[in-house]
């Protein structure tokens, strides 16, 4: 039961998704994501998933297990960036939020293509995948990635970016969702 298993109900009363999309707020790493700007993922990655070892961090695939990043489809992310003028790179998922200056350069390190952070996108790119379903992942930037300042933040100028993204990249969802 629950999201993931939206798929399934959709498929059983004759109306199959055929993209799954995560949208939302998130912190941006500057200069490359500005607080206001929008970011696309041309990669989905878990940043924090692993284990901490004497030599640094190992992700989870360098213990042998599962999956670390989902690539959304290349032409749909082009498309989608270049309808509401977005930055393509990686956005990576973690669980805990970044709040120092110090865990943002470890994961620019980690990830250097790396345009922002978020808690979901992760986590439904593998029920996406779970369900054969290609997925894309949309951010608005509210504040830069590092150093907590709750006054620097701009949520509802990210959640008014987000929303006129939607607008431009309607036609662009609806296209793709023809493909299947």
């Amino acid at each position: 039961r629950g999201p993931p298993a939206a798929p399934a109900r959709a498929a059983a009363h004759g109306r199959p998704y055929r993209l799954v999309v995560s949208a939302g707020i998130g912190g941006g790493f500057p200069p490359d994501a500005a607080v206001g700007s929008l970011v696309v993922a041309d990669a989905i990655t878990v940043a924090d998933l692993g284990a901490q070892t004497p030599d640094g961090f190992a992700p989870v695939t360098e213990l042998g297990f599962g999956a670390v990043t989902h690539r959304p489809p290349g032409s749909l992310v082009r498309e989608t960036a270049d309808a509401c003028g977005a930055a393509t790179g990686t956005v990576l998922t973690v669980s805990t939020v970044t709040g120092t200056a110090e865990r943002a350069a470890e994961l620019r390190l980690r990830h250097p293509r790396a345009l922002a952070e978020a808690m979901e996108g992760f986590g439904v790119a593998e029920a996406a995948v779970l369900h054969g379903l290609p997925v894309l992942e949309v951010r608005a930037v509210s504040n830069p990635v590092g150093p907590r300042d709750r006054a620097a933040w701009r949520i509802g100028d990210a959640l008014a970016a987000l929303s006129d993204a939607f607008a431009t990249i309607a036609p662009v969802l609806e296209r793709w969702n023809t493909h299947g």
